[in-house]
């Protein structure tokens, strides 16, 4: 009985704050409690690049993504059932979540021929020849054992309003199969909400999508080219559409910025590779947005840390000197000392702002970030870059 009713309250959504449209909350999975808003690092190949799960976990990381395309492929999803499941394989006993691998089948694939019926496409790895339904997209997803996942969706370019008009209705489509396909309890199946930067079908779609019963839901095909001004539009749009009482996950969207036009949007959820990435080309993420270029000379004898106000590991022990040191000596433990901080500079903005949410002084939290915000640009002379999936 009590197994039965751990299970029967798992992916439970519950609000325990709103300041305006932004909300704190508590969502329930099998492998712990994530409270909301979240950012999840991304480990696409089922690791988080450079970092190892312990050092995640003193991150403050409670979710983590990987990608349902890259495991697919290589190692292959039977393989990771075989040996317990993601959680297992990749030593991580916290919440995970995995895209359904349509983004990468339309961005990465050599060759992809789409339908109504799923996608056909070639390995980037080998040139082989695969199939990608909606049944497909579960069924590995469910070996992968993760405790969120993804319907399959199209998510096409952001301004050819034929070609979205006809990827909504595949996605819409592929979404209701996506649900009849499901099979696993302990999963929670989160449907898309597609559109490009068209507020009409993207109105359309976050009323399609809430209306199947999905535990949560997902905003896709932003950050993919629009305007920061067209994305917060479409944030407006679908946020005001989809319920209350479901999380919302922002997809690939992760510079300091976006997380927090997103959340005072009532945005819950968010991952991006962003922290990583440029971690493996020398660049720190600030917690005010932008980025510090740590291979310029200028920091050769900067014995300051990336950032005074963070207290993350890195910036607690070593200098801008020291960095710069280790990404031209090429010496890994660069990659993941900025790695720790730009990841941990993205949960310390949610965690920061969900406690401005949970004691109603969001506004007066981003009339500072702001003002920090525009002192570091002006004293930089840079503005900050894009976010990219």
């Amino acid at each position: 009985m009590e197994a039965h009713n751990e299970q029967a309250a798992w992916f439970t959504f519950e609000v325990v704050a709103r300041d305006g449209r932004a909300r704190a909350g508590r969502f329930l999975t099998p492998h712990g409690v994530l409270e909301t808003p979240v950012f999840a690092p991304v480990g696409t190949q089922a690791t988080v690049k450079a970092v190892t799960p312990a050092q995640l976990e003193e991150i403050g990381v409670t979710l983590v993504l990987a990608n349902t395309y890259h495991l697919y492929l290589r190692p292959g999803h039977q393989v990771i059932a075989e040996l317990g499941g993601l959680h297992r394989f990749m030593a991580w006993n916290g919440p995970i979540l995995t895209d359904s691998g349509g983004f990468q089948v339309f961005s990465l694939a050599a060759m992809r021929e789409i339908d109504d019926d799923g996608v056909t496409f070639r390995s980037h790895l080998d040139g082989s020849l695969h199939r990608l339904t909606p049944e497909k997209a579960i069924q590995i997803q469910e070996h992968l054992g993760a405790d969120i996942i993804m319907a399959l969706d199209e998510c096409p370019p952001p301004y050819d309003r034929a070609y979205n008009e006809a990827a909504l209705r595949r996605t819409h489509a592929w979404a209701e199969r996506s649900l009849k396909a499901h099979t696993r309890k302990d999963q929670a199946l989160f449907g898309i909400v597609q559109g490009g930067v068209f507020p009409d079908l993207r109105e359309a779609s976050a009323r399609f999508i809430a209306s199947l019963g999905f535990p949560g839901h997902a905003i896709g095909g932003l950050s993919v080219g629009e305007t920061k001004a067209e994305m917060y539009a479409m944030l407006d749009v679908v946020t005001a559409v989809l319920p209350e009482d479901k999380p919302r996950y922002l997809m690939g969207v992760g510079t300091p910025e976006d997380i927090v036009e997103a959340v005072r949007r009532g945005v819950d959820m968010f991952d991006c590779v962003q922290p990583t990435r440029l971690a493996r080309h020398g660049a720190a993420m600030l917690y005010f947005g932008g980025r510090l270029n740590l291979r310029r000379a200028e920091f050769t004898r900067d014995p300051r840390p990336i950032d005074a106000s963070c207290d993350c590991y890195t910036c607690r022990h070593f200098s801008r000197a020291y960095l710069r040191h280790l990404i031209t000596a090429k010496e890994m433990l660069a990659g993941t000392l900025i790695s720790i901080h730009n990841i941990y500079t993205l949960v310390r903005l949610v965690r920061d702002m969900r406690q401005a949410i949970l004691e109603g002084r969001l506004e007066a939290w981003l009339q500072v970030w702001y003002a920090r915000r525009e002192a570091q640009t002006a004293s930089s002379g840079k503005g900050s870059s894009s976010s990219s999936r």
